[in-house]
């Protein structure tokens, strides 16, 4: 159509030579040729300054995983360590003050003998809570236990302790998720959202319910505490903590709160995707 509208102006003006026309085409040519090679160069340009963006975001998605990663380790050590000393050293002393507790009530009247025997029992209370306590610290006894065993635990630590009442629901085949590595992270992710609501809910009631599917574990975490703002309340490591370790595991991390209307935390833990990449 271009060289039909040259050829026009050329027959009907009549006053451009053959040397122009070709000079004219020539031209045109090249700048034709011009303009296409930088065409191609800027969507070179673009297509490999996109590849370097997606690069660069792919290495610092990494990096955060790998950081996340060991602090998560560094964390666990920590806890293991505190779960052992509690289990061996702390849960002995005081399994040989009941021991010493016993020898005095045998050996006391029966005017004091009472108090002996609630002191008696109040060291066995703690020894319970001790025990129970270094279970839920120390990861390998929660890659023992598993993971819903594991909240059973926590929640019968929270009962004797009275700090308000607690409750475990599932539903489902529990042996379709296997994954360990993944249930100490899910376990640590309900661990601090139950610390956090002990700390500041104020809540009376505390209700975990677990469904599990052939592909999907849903967690659904709920107290009937004060809540609070999501929107306005200051982001604190907790809240870091939970985001990132659901982040590790491909969960998707859904909380909600409200003032005077309790907070809700629902994890969606992908079994059959966790487990495939677990194979590769």
């Amino acid at each position: 159509m271009f060289y039909s509208c040259v050829y026009y102006l050329i027959f009907q003006n009549k006053i451009i030579s053959d040397e122009q026309v070709a000079l004219l085409v020539y031209t045109i040519i090249v700048i034709a040729f011009l303009v296409t090679m930088f065409v191609l160069f800027f969507s070179t340009f673009q297509k490999r300054k996109n590849k370097l963006l997606l690069d660069k975001i792919q290495r610092e998605r990494e990096f955060e995983e790998e950081l996340i990663k060991t602090q998560t380790e560094i964390q666990e050590q920590t806890l293991k360590n505190i779960g052992q000393e509690l289990h061996d050293n702390i849960g002995q002393l005081l399994a040989v003050a009941n021991m010493q507790l016993s020898l005095i009530a045998s050996l006391t009247q029966d005017s004091i003998k009472n108090k002996v025997d609630d002191a008696k029992k109040a060291v066995s209370e703690a020894i319970k809570d001790v025990r129970g306590l270094s279970k839920v610290l120390n990861s390998e006894v929660i890659l023992n236990l598993g993971f819903q065993e594991s909240l059973n635990t926590e929640i019968e630590r929270l009962n004797r302790m009275n700090l308000l009442n607690a409750k475990l629901v599932s539903s489902g085949d529990q042996g379709v998720c296997k994954n360990n590595q993944d249930a100490i992270i899910l376990f640590r992710i309900l661990q601090e959202f139950i610390s956090n609501t002990v700390k500041y809910s104020e809540a009376t009631q505390l209700t975990i319910k677990l469904t599990y599917t052939t592909d999907n574990l849903q967690v659904v975490a709920e107290d009937n505490g004060v809540g609070f703002d999501i929107e306005t309340i200051k982001k604190g490591s907790g809240l870091i903590n939970m985001k990132s370790r659901a982040t590790l595991t491909n969960t998707k991390f859904n909380l909600i709160s409200s003032p005077n209307k309790g907070t809700k935390l629902t994890l969606n833990y992908p079994i059959t995707l966790r487990a495939l990449s677990q194979t590769i």
